[in-house]
């Protein structure tokens, strides 16, 4: 008879491919990890992973069992919320990724609500520019502007936000307000880091113009936001985040506008569960509440 336990591991390396990342996830040396693999194999006399210079790969006994512990892993985290007499407050870690923007903007405020509703709930909010691969479990519900792939994920469109020209009042003071469309190639931008951008559809201002001059550019869409109202150039931003800022000034609003769609995606094995259900429902909630305040001035 296996270990159960060595299930743990198994299925960290399996969404990991690498040692290393398996073994942060599961605070242990990786060491432990290749040990337990090992026994686990040994046990089954299985060889459930080749090894190659890039890292681990699961065999087709290894796909057979992956699908194996999935489910003996989602019946096990569902115990303690099945066996309760009745239904009780959620509580628990939910990690939800998104980009920086909405997390710092939007996001986080909205589950500072939550917290105050459903306080034995805690989200770990964690930003990045690339999608987060919820299939290796990176995080538990992602928040995207475009529809994440991946094997057995539930996807939903939330809604959207409206995003605009903005400039400070110290650039429009030396460098004039363009009154029509037709006059922006001739003014300054601040923009992403082109050859840094992991996701297109956040390289927005292209929906508008490829701007022939730049004086800033930013991985980060605070620290373009920040220049924009020091006034470094124009640039576009979300309404979320520019409402934040008084000394940003909207500029043909109605010539240009561009629209970005919101995504929640979750795991289908989580979906149901009481602490990522009370999240996804109440982000469903509050974007639906905000739909005026994320697209119109």
């Amino acid at each position: 008879m296996f270990n159960w336990n060595d299930l743990i591991f198994f299925l960290e390396l399996a969404r990991q491919g690498r040692l290393m990342p398996a073994a942060r996830r599961l605070k242990v040396d990786h060491t432990t990890v290749s040990r337990r693999i090992s026994e686990l194999e040994k046990d089954l006399s299985l060889k459930l992973f080749d090894r190659k210079p890039d890292g681990f790969v699961l065999t087709e006994p290894g796909h057979r069992l992956f699908a194996v512990a999935e489910r003996i892993e989602q019946e096990a985290v569902g115990v303690e919320e099945t066996l309760q007499a009745a239904p009780s407050a959620p509580r628990g870690h939910v990690r939800v990724a998104s980009m920086e923007g909405i997390g710092a903007f939007y996001l986080a405020e909205r589950f500072a609500e939550l917290a105050e509703k459903e306080p034995g709930l805690v989200v770990e909010l964690v930003t990045e520019r690339h999608l987060i691969n919820l299939t290796k479990r990176e995080a538990d519900i992602s928040i995207s502007f475009v529809p994440p792939q991946g094997q057995r994920l539930a996807v939903r469109r939330l809604g959207a936000f409206r995003l605009a020209l903005y400039a400070a009042p110290d650039y429009v003071r030396r460098f004039g307000m363009p009154r029509t469309r037709a006059e922006l190639p001739a003014h300054t931008f601040v923009d992403y880091v082109e050859d840094l951008v992991a996701i297109q559809p956040v390289h927005w201002l292209l929906d508008v113009l490829e701007p022939l001059k730049v004086s800033f550019r930013s991985t980060s869409m605070h620290a373009q936001q920040n220049a924009v109202a020091r006034g470094a150039g124009i640039g576009l931003l979300p309404l979320f985040s520019a409402k934040s800022n008084p000394r940003l000034i909207p500029i043909l609003t109605d010539e240009v506008v561009v629209m970005r769609d919101i995504y929640v995606s979750v795991h289908e094995d989580l979906e149901f569960m009481g602490r990522f259900r009370a999240v996804l429902q109440h982000l469903a909630e509050v974007v639906q509440r905000d739909a005026a305040y994320l697209t119109e001035f």
